[in-house]
């Protein structure tokens, strides 16, 4: 692997408030940058764009176009419990001074509560749901709904800052309908306001983000909320990255109050794609991370 500088910066300033850390996981209690084409058209073909040649059943794609990720001679299997755990990301696999924590299932990020106005959509009021369901899945870490296979979760700290994985198996026909609406977000979202309960503004924004050409299929989002931390002003930056292979999909969410940080997110997804075909493949995953390259 390649071995990127340093960054230097922090992701998370959880000084600021112990609720506004970034914190998408833990279901149990409740449940790069570029202009979206215009036309149903335009988003038809970056919508294919971004998804390899559908998988055969038993997961393994049925072509290789280019800079998608060969198909291994071994039959792709179902994801198990243990397979989901193994598929997680290690310390590393990560560049810099991550240390992997116990308690990412419960982040919580409370600068991603709040009800949508309305009045941001007067004629597209659907839109306005979708975005509420944005923030309601970025707080509660299920963009890609809930699993209907096994799961697993993890978590990493530099410093302030947080990185945030998920591996899980799903149903095919929901996970591709929630990359579609994944991949739909920057134009239907884009930028609003959402209120919270003590009637403070937050002004989200949301763009498409890149994504590594890995996997079956893959969207980026980058996501920004402006608002108030312990009385401060604050904006809370996120990097999103969803990777499918077969059946199942990995997320990979970094960010915070002092920025976003997608190389890592990219990193995490190149190493986190690896890990997971390999269980998918009845392997082991190596303890020291490979060049998907």
């Amino acid at each position: 692997m390649s071995r990127r500088p340093p960054h230097p910066v922090r992701l998370l300033a959880s000084a600021l408030a112990a609720g506004a850390l970034l914190a998408t996981a833990a279901c149990s209690d409740d449940g790069a940058p570029g202009a979206a084409p215009d036309t149903a058209a335009g988003e038809s073909a970056r919508a294919a764009a971004k998804q390899a040649p559908t998988a055969s059943p038993t997961g393994s794609p049925t072509g290789s176009p280019t800079g998608s990720s060969t198909a291994s001679p071994t039959a792709a299997a179902a994801l198990t419990e243990s397979g989901a755990r193994a598929a997680l990301l290690t310390e590393a696999d990560l560049e810099g001074d991550w240390n992997q924590v116990q308690d990412a299932d419960k982040w919580r990020d409370r600068l991603l509560v709040g009800e949508v106005d309305v009045s941001d959509f007067l004629t597209a009021r659907t839109d306005a749901a979708d975005c509420q369901k944005l923030l309601d899945s970025l707080y509660r870490d299920d963009l890609l709904g809930e699993p209907s296979g096994p799961s697993a979760l993890t978590g990493f700290e530099q410093g302030d800052s947080r990185l945030l994985e998920q591996v899980a198996g799903y149903d095919r026909a929901g996970l591709d309908d929630r990359l579609k609406w994944l991949d739909s977000l920057p134009q239907k979202c884009d930028q609003f306001t959402a209120t919270d309960d003590n009637g403070d503004k937050r002004t989200v924004q949301v763009t498409e983000s890149s994504v590594p050409d890995v996997g079956d299929a893959r969207e980026g989002l980058h996501v920004t909320v402006q608002g108030t931390a312990a009385d401060t002003p604050a904006t809370l930056t996120l990097d999103i990255a969803a990777v499918r292979v077969g059946t199942s999909a990995l997320t990979v969410t970094g960010g915070g109050l002092d920025g976003g940080e997608l190389a890592y997110v990219e990193q995490g997804v190149r190493q986190g794609t690896e890990r997971l075909k390999t269980v998918l493949h009845g392997g082991t995953p190596s303890p020291q991370p490979t060049d998907p390259d």
